[in-house]
């Protein structure tokens, strides 16, 4: 893995996840929520293990099943997709 791509990953992983906690802060407040479609593209591009860990940690979006079932297939095809590339 190169180091730019590493970078990449971690960076896109903290972003996700600052965006999913505050997204639950919004929700409580019942504010401007971020579209469930913005959360789903930041998970698919990479940020899937933030999503996961602010699921898990904040209990955001655990009632909604395409969550719950998406965001894990998300990370077993980006891992598949690794081995794939790597090998």
């Amino acid at each position: 893995m190169t180091k730019s791509l590493l970078i990449f990953l971690i960076l896109v992983n903290v972003v996700t996840f600052c965006v999913y906690v505050d997204d639950k802060r919004r929700a409580k407040k019942r504010a401007w929520r971020t579209s469930e479609s913005t959360l789903v593209i930041l998970a698919l591009i990479g940020g899937s293990v933030g999503a996961l860990l602010a699921m898990l940690l904040a209990r955001h979006k655990t009632r909604h099943i395409e969550f719950v079932i998406g965001i894990p297939l998300i990370i077993i095809v980006q891992i598949l997709l690794a081995i794939f590339i790597i090998s």
